[in-house]
């Protein structure tokens, strides 16, 4: 399979969305075209070569994010913080939310998460039971949905989690956060503005409640918030703020599910290493990050320069969007060797960009590597096989991957 070149200086995009077809496109265009052009989605730069992506992620001075962030973006022309925001503006609200994401707060939440994780994964186990066999001879297994249920579930779980909000909330925001998502994908405005006011009902109600009651700023993301003053030393809008709150409830319910569908689908091809794995447990964090840099869910986050930039042989000019395109950074053969194979231990894993890079780097990072690692031990712990047994789905642009994993799981032996 081969790229379209449509004109001298425009390519197409693949209409497949499974992820293998993917990386052939940009393995092709990092090879012939490094920095290419498509006039699909209202036009965008790609870059698909590991330098190029860090540095233009990396220099926030340059490539913005106010004018877009991801594409295809909000179909509304919506813009948030801290995502849509450039420094300093952006500053206050990075910095409120970095405060509730330290070391200490990470260990407070980590048996919690954990409960929440177990309980959620033996309830779908439960009620989704069917006959089976493992090794001959009869056995009770489960067919559950990985990413959709469980990775959906669990993500809701940790958002309720590091936001302090009320139990029953997550699985309203787990339906719709989904609902929303999907609509964003297929830019249909009218639902994602249905489902953006739900979620937006759930962040003002959060604003209002800490306005009136302010928490330790250390443990609550929404009493950091307010803790924050503007670059013109006034207090942040209260508008803004529910923006950000809005932001926050969203933006770990996205990667999350599909991570863990990706990688379920890798062990249940791997069987090897799900044993591995599920013998020895030490190995889940390094494992987990070398996943994430295989199976990084992100092709279309975006920044804007503010100047013509001049690479390799072309010119991007000013105001026209560019992908920072994490996926292929993340398999260029001239950093990571055998970049398509899974390398426990890898010697340089530490420079994937799974996280992105620069001032809007994933501030959920060390949360989102703690739950994904916490979601893997669960899922191993309360397990003695699982398979993929059903046909895959995959996510649409702004991201890739698996979005419906459908697993038969034969639960451990001992449970």
């Amino acid at each position: 399979m081969s790229f379209t070149i449509t004109t001298a200086d425009d390519f197409t995009l693949i209409e497949d969305n499974n992820p293998d077809k993917i990386y052939e496109q940009f393995n092709q265009l990092r090879s012939q075209c490094p920095v290419a052009h498509t006039s699909q989605t209202g036009g965008f730069w790609l870059l698909t070569r590991y330098d190029d992506v860090k540095r233009a992620a990396s220099d926030t001075d340059t490539f913005i994010s106010s004018v877009k962030a991801v594409i295809p973006s909000d179909p509304r022309g919506i813009r948030r913080p801290p995502l849509n925001t450039d420094p300093p503006a952006h500053t206050p609200y990075r910095t409120a939310l970095d405060r509730t994401l330290k070391p200490a707060r990470l260990k407070r939440l980590a048996p919690v998460l954990e409960t929440h994780a177990q309980r959620e994964f033996d309830t779908l186990l439960k009620a989704h039971r069917v006959d089976g066999r493992d090794d001959g001879n009869k056995s009770q297994a489960s067919q559950i949905d990985i990413s959709a249920q469980f990775g959906a579930s669990f993500a809701a779980w940790v958002e309720v989690a590091w936001l302090n909000l009320e139990d029953e909330t997550a699985p309203i925001l787990a339906s719709t956060a989904a609902k929303w998502v999907n609509a964003w994908r297929q830019q249909n405005a009218a639902e994602t503005s249905a489902q953006s006011a739900r979620l937006y009902d759930l962040a003002r109600e959060l604003f209002s409640d800490r306005k009136k009651s302010k928490r330790d700023p250390e443990l609550d993301p929404a009493s950091s918030l307010l803790l924050e003053v503007g670059p013109d030393g006034r207090p942040l809008d209260d508008e803004l703020l529910v923006g950000a709150l809005r932001q926050s409830l969203v933006v770990g319910m996205v990667a999350p599910p599909i991570l863990i569908g990706d990688i379920c689908a890798h062990l249940s091809r791997d069987r090897s290493l799900q044993a591995r794995l599920r013998a020895d447990p030490a190995l889940i964090p390094a494992a987990v990050e070398e996943f994430i840099r295989l199976y990084v869910p992100y092709r279309g986050f975006c920044r804007t320069p503010k100047h013509d930039i001049d690479l390799h042989g072309r010119t991007i000019p000013a105001g026209q969007p560019v992908t920072m395109t994490y996926a292929a950074a993340n398999r260029d053969p001239e950093v990571f060797e055998s970049p398509n194979s899974f390398i426990l231990n890898r010697e340089n894993i530490n420079s994937h960009l799974g996280f992105g890079r620069g001032r809007h780097r994933c501030a959920g990072m060390p949360l989102a590597r703690m739950a994904l690692q916490i979601a893997l031990r669960v899922i191993l712990q309360r397990t003695d096989d699982f398979e993929v047994h059903g046909t895959l789905q995959y996510a649409a642009m702004p991201e890739m991957g698996i979005t419906s994993c459908p697993l038969r799981v034969v639960p451990a032996r001992s449970r």
